[in-house]
């Protein structure tokens, strides 16, 4: 299929996102020293990939790409939101490491990847939708 100009703006939003959210956890890891946990480990296993699913999904204009991305972000959305409310049960710290105590203002590294896959989830939606109406 061959994504209309609105739904490449959805597939670069969301290859952008990937990849921030990529560079950001290998910049936390790499560069900042937080070690990541088993639960980040995860979450990057579901991140990574998307990077050039989404880029090449854009070079093609493939707008059917949602099926292979969603499901993705479902897992990545359920590790992040169990991360976060281990923190809140837990006072801030993870079970399964140190990362969750790392704040990185104003929120933490589990909530950022929450919000990273959501917004793609949400872009992956739009997608969707628009290609049902098409």
């Amino acid at each position: 299929m061959t994504a209309r100009p609105r739904s490449r703006t959805l597939l670069a939003v969301a290859a952008l996102l990937a990849t921030v959210a990529t560079a950001g956890s290998l910049t936390y890891s790499l560069v900042l020293g937080y070690p990541p946990c088993e639960l980040c480990w995860y979450q990057r296993i579901l991140m990574y990939p998307l990077v050039g699913v989404l880029a090449y999904a854009f070079l093609t204009g493939d707008d059917g790409v949602y099926r292979l991305v969603l499901p993705f972000c479902a897992g990545g959305i359920a590790l992040a939101a169990y991360q976060s409310y281990l923190q809140v049960v837990a006072g801030g710290t993870c079970t399964f490491g140190g990362c969750a105590a790392v704040h990185v203002r104003p929120v933490t590294i589990p909530n950022q990847s929450l919000v990273a896959f959501c917004l793609i989830a949400v872009c992956m939606v739009a997608l969707a939708v628009r290609g049902r109406r098409a």
